[in-house]
């Protein structure tokens, strides 16, 4: 009986112990495309659509939906946070201060855009890793495939689904868990 007692709580005391290792979204710190500090951890209570991307792609015009969906929903319950990145087909080649102003000129964009990253690879930045890894995030494997591809990001701070990079961000799968429907 006493070996079952001991076996139990090893068991217990491992998976508490794992849960305490699995990292949420906001433990980690990024810069801003300004070049400030910005901790994650102030976006606690709310969904938040992480979207990597690029300039010079065929998916660019997503910048205009994004910024519709975070004209309409965001503040204190939902934003969007993009990450430009230069790992497919070198198509976010500019600077920092080249990808705000054509972010704002062309598109309007008021959401919060962090610096260029990677978004896959050895120099891969550790918010992706996160993202992009099971062992890290405790729910999936999710490789970037290209640009302006979606990760949905619960109040928690947990990964809650992706949505393909040429998919709207219109689409009702982003709309319904941001509304609650789903």
């Amino acid at each position: 009986m006493k070996t079952i007692f001991l076996i139990s709580g090893i068991i217990i005391m491992t998976i508490l112990s794992n849960a305490q290792n699995t990292k949420s979204f906001y433990d980690f710190k990024t810069t801003t495309i300004d070049g400030q500090t910005f901790d994650l951890s102030i976006l606690k209570g709310k969904k938040v659509l992480v979207v990597n991307t690029a300039s010079k792609c065929g998916n660019t015009p997503q910048y205009e939906q994004l910024e519709q969906l975070f004209q309409k929903y965001g503040g204190d319950k939902f934003t969007i946070i993009g990450f430009p990145a230069n790992n497919f087909l070198s198509q976010e080649p500019g600077s920092n201060a080249e990808i705000k102003e054509f972010c704002t000129k062309n598109y309007g964009v008021t959401f919060p855009m962090m610096s260029k990253i990677s978004v896959k690879g050895k120099d891969q930045d550790p918010i992706y890793h996160w993202l992009t890894s099971k062992e890290e995030n405790g729910v999936m494997d999710a490789p970037v495939k290209w640009n302006f591809q979606k990760f949905m990001i619960d109040e928690n701070g947990h990964l809650a689904g992706i949505v393909a990079p040429g998919t709207s961000p219109m689409t009702e799968k982003i709309v319904d868990w941001i509304e609650g429907k789903n």
